[in-house]
């Protein structure tokens, strides 16, 4: 969300930004609705002066007992009375009209946020590992590795027909061992956030109001992906949305930041945008885990907080021993409210490719102004608007996968990662059920 009065002193600046996001410039097209609010509140203003003005005269001619001067100054009184509803409602439909304009623009891009149309100008930062396949450690005698799901339905515990029978398609029943595995990732997750990272542990709502949706930028532009329940509640699509409202139309001291918070939760998205796109196996699902990790910071702290989420999520995939990259998205494939984003993406054996498993953004004020979130200095000044970033540290589902395919053995069976094992309750190897 932007303050139009920043748009109004920065409109090179702001139409400069949106251009390299490959849209269009907005600056004069919201200045000039800008301009109209500014009028309506001025005639308000005007009407509501006037009465005022005009309710003194008329004590003044009661006093001077000039009947006719006070009837006369009643009679332009009550005319102005008559004018307020129409121009209160100029005015609301003015600023309604600028705000749902300032709503639907994404946040612009940091300076040395690469240039590009889609995942395409996305920039290598850096890799970790390499392809177990190219290592000899791993996928011993595995000539052709399979997918996730080839994995888990020869395995008898991973069943996509029965979830599809219950719910339909993009859901997945998880059966025994791979059950106890995916618990066991969200876990170790979890584990390694709050007692190495000092992230802390939330376990919060799963359905929200439209305020805390429309406070991280998924309302209104991004309905469509949501799931809405018959009381007008959502289900969240990210934990993002509930921890960031933590400091919703709150006032915090600066001694409070950073505040980080991490959660393990259901998530909900409808793939809108996605059909026909990974139909086969739990890449892309309507229903899936995550953890996922929120900060809120000083805005001279969040580019630092940045490369610490990054690092944080980059350390479980490294405790998992997985071979993975780290992508800078260009202008053209960030998300709505990021100023700049990290994608980690894992490699699978099975698919021969690189899938994103997290994805680490720094907001800057967008979302705050949205939520009204700030915060007082040391010195009392303020209050300024914080800023908000989020993560994934990482998908439980994705993780998973990678785990399934990074670890398949010739037979079928599955290795559990060694720091997993104590999740497992010592099981090392997930084979098929007698």
């Amino acid at each position: 969300m932007y303050d139009i009065r920043w748009i109004r002193e920065n409109a090179e600046a702001f139409d400069r930004g949106l251009q390299r996001r490959g849209l269009e410039k907005l600056s004069s097209s919201l200045l000039a609705l800008d301009d109209q609010r500014r009028a309506a509140i001025s005639k308000a203003q005007a009407a509501q002066e006037r009465r005022n003005a005009l309710s003194k005269e008329i004590g003044k001619a009661m006093g001077q007992k000039d009947l006719a001067l006070a009837e006369q100054l009643k009679a332009e009184v009550a005319a102005l009375k008559e004018q307020v509803p129409a121009l209160e409602a100029e005015e609301k439909a003015a600023v309604e009209a600028l705000n749902a304009q300032l709503a639907a623009i994404p946040n612009t891009p940091l300076d040395e946020v690469p240039e590009g149309a889609d995942e395409h100008g996305n920039v290598l930062l850096h890799a970790h590992g390499t392809k177990p396949e190219e290592t000899g450690k791993r996928l011993v005698g595995v000539n052709q590795p399979k997918e996730h799901y080839e994995l888990g339905e020869a395995l008898g515990q991973m069943d996509f027909e029965t979830a599809a029978k219950l719910s339909g398609s993009r859901f997945v029943v998880l059966e025994r061992q791979i059950a106890r595995l995916s618990r066991a990732i969200g876990q170790f997750m979890l584990d390694t956030h709050t007692e190495e990272h000092g992230y802390t542990e939330v376990n919060p709502p799963l359905l929200v109001r439209d305020s805390a949706v429309y406070g991280v930028g998924q309302l209104p532009k991004f309905e469509e992906d949501l799931f809405r329940t018959t009381t007008g509640h959502w289900l969240i699509s990210t934990s993002e949305v509930t921890l960031t409202n933590f400091v919703a139309d709150m006032i915090v001291s600066e001694e409070e930041l950073p505040r980080r918070y991490t959660a393990l939760t259901p998530c909900f998205r409808s793939e809108a945008g996605s059909a026909g796109r990974d139909t086969r196996g739990m890449l892309r699902q309507h229903q899936f885990e995550k953890v996922e990790l929120v900060s809120i910071t000083a805005p001279d702290k969040s580019r630092e907080e940045h490369e610490r989420m990054l690092s944080c999520a980059e350390n479980v995939l490294k405790k998992l021993d997985l071979h993975y990259r780290v992508m800078t998205l260009c202008t053209g494939d960030m998300g709505f409210a990021s100023q700049k984003t990290y994608d980690i993406e894992v490699w699978l054996p099975g698919q021969k490719t690189y899938r994103e498993i997290s994805s680490c953004s720094v907001c800057g004020d967008f979302q705050a102004r949205r939520m009204n979130a700030r915060y007082k200095t040391k010195d009392g000044k303020g209050p300024f608007f914080v800023h908000t970033l989020n993560g994934s540290g990482t998908a439980v589902g994705r993780a998973l996968i990678a785990v399934m395919e990074n670890y398949q053995n010739a037979d079928g069976s599955i290795t559990v990662p060694d720091v997993l094992v104590p999740y497992m309750r010592g099981v090392t190897r997930i084979k098929k059920a007698a």
